[in-house]
């Protein structure tokens, strides 16, 4: 199902006219180019609380529940052991993004479907831009993309704060007004809606009585099978 926009028209519509002024195809990563099914971020999550224990001395309990306030505060965990503990953050992204990726089958439909994009295409993640690297090319995919950018190219700020869509944006040298963004949390869509970019949550089907945003152009499920249709 595809949906456009939030309130009584949540209708599915045909997509290919509202995207047909777009250069610049945007999409995020975790959950995003693969389903959640794949539990990457399982295994991401549990080492960050694995960090987060032995950076600050905590147990279990407490470094999961830290690691979900400062998400939850901040935007990323980092971002938050960044700003209250001074936390150097390389050697954070190594550690928590160093993770099993042998259940990642190449992903042949997506590929292509992004492969025939008119256009540039690239990768932002609050990741690093290695993890985009290696997950990118576990799915076989890596050869769609332009260019890759993670939390380092945003000067170590995470989406959805407007500073690092701002670093990103200017690097990769784009028109916002021309381009489109898929994510997977509703929160790092507001900002490029806000700048004039073709909005697009991706993920598990809503409660029949639940909208998104306003500022989610289209809600899918299939990445793959919607990109198609644009192509």
């Amino acid at each position: 199902m595809v949906a456009s926009g939030a309130g009584a028209d949540y209708l599915p519509v045909m997509p290919r006219n509202h995207f047909s002024h777009v250069d610049t195809w945007v999409f995020d990563l975790d959950n995003t180019l693969y389903p959640p099914s794949i539990r990457l971020f399982d295994q991401i999550q549990a080492r960050m609380t694995d960090y987060v224990m032995e950076a600050l001395g905590l147990d279990t309990v407490a470094a999961s529940a830290l690691r979900q306030d400062y998400w939850h505060r901040y935007g990323t965990t980092l971002s938050g052991l960044i700003q209250e503990h001074g936390l150097d953050p390389e050697p954070y992204l190594q550690h928590v993004h160093d993770i099993d990726l042998t259940e990642v089958a190449p992903t042949v439909p997506l590929g292509a479907a992004i492969t025939a994009l008119p256009g540039r295409k690239i990768v932002y993640t609050n990741g690093s831009r290695t993890h985009a690297r290696r997950v990118t090319e576990a799915l076989g995919i890596a050869g769609a993309f332009d260019a890759l950018y993670g939390f380092e190219d945003a000067g170590y700020k995470p989406k959805p704060q407007p500073e690092a869509f701002a670093r990103v944006f200017a690097t990769a040298k784009f028109a916002p007004e021309r381009a489109a963004m898929f994510e997977d949390d509703p929160r790092n869509l507001a900002v490029p809606h806000e700048l004039g970019m073709r909005t697009v949550l991706v993920g598990p089907a809503l409660p029949e009585t639940d909208f998104p945003p306003a500022h989610v152009d289209h809600r899918i499920e299939d990445l793959a099978e919607f990109l198609a249709r644009l192509a």
